[in-house]
């Protein structure tokens, strides 16, 4: 099958946060390397559990930060289990990859001084679990691949549910206006990062 003769399905439900879609040439690149986007997929979430329990700690007395972030960790690990399964069962494992300039972009653009700090965090951990639950549709509609078709629809559940706490959270805490400017202004960053695709396949490229 030539990718760039069919049709490529796209999800019917977003999360609206995004100030961008994903191109078809990052599906394209993803899909005709399915081994390498999974070992990414792993470091993922291995660096997503980790920075949720950065934020624990950094904000240690927060009331009600640890009772929410703590069972995302929890799942956070368990995807990253279940990916190494998957890729156990295919004779893989866990390999260094050279991470895509992403994360580091965004963490850029996270300000220095409190409050304002903890509002850009929960904002950009929302973003990223936004591009997560976008790319893993993209992936469950038109993966050639069945085991992994289910594996990426079987997360959008979690991954949506993820970006929900990192909004409640900022809710909580942030009057709407000041939340909805900084997130138009982080959402438009992070598709400034993603404009130009990254030579190799990465879940945020």
């Amino acid at each position: 099958m030539v990718l760039e003769e069919v049709h490529l399905n796209r999800p019917k439900s977003t999360i609206k946060w995004l100030a961008s879609s994903t191109k078809q040439e990052w599906l394209e690149q993803a899909i005709a390397h399915p081994i390498e986007l999974l070992i990414d997929h792993a470091h993922c979430e291995r660096k997503a559990a980790g920075a949720a329990l950065q934020m624990m700690f950094r904000y240690l007395c927060e009331p009600g930060l640890a009772e929410a972030l703590t069972p995302l960790v929890r799942e956070e690990l368990e995807h990253f289990e279940r990916v190494l399964t998957i890729l156990k069962s295919r004779g893989r494992y866990l390999e260094p990859l050279q991470a895509p300039p992403y994360g580091a972009a965004l963490a850029r653009s996270i300000r220095k001084t409190e409050p304002n700090r903890m509002l850009d965090s929960f904002l950009v951990a929302g973003l990223i679990e936004a591009r997560s639950h976008e790319r893993m549709s993209l992936l469950a509609c038109n993966s050639p691949d069945k085991e992994l078709r289910e594996l990426y629809s079987e997360l959008l559940a979690s991954e949506a549910r993820h970006f929900c706490i990192y909004w409640t959270l900022a809710e909580n805490r942030y009057e709407r206006e000041e939340i909805i400017s900084r997130l138009n202004y982080l959402a438009i960053q992070e598709a400034k990062i993603l404009f130009n695709l990254h030579p190799e396949p990465r879940m945020h490229s």
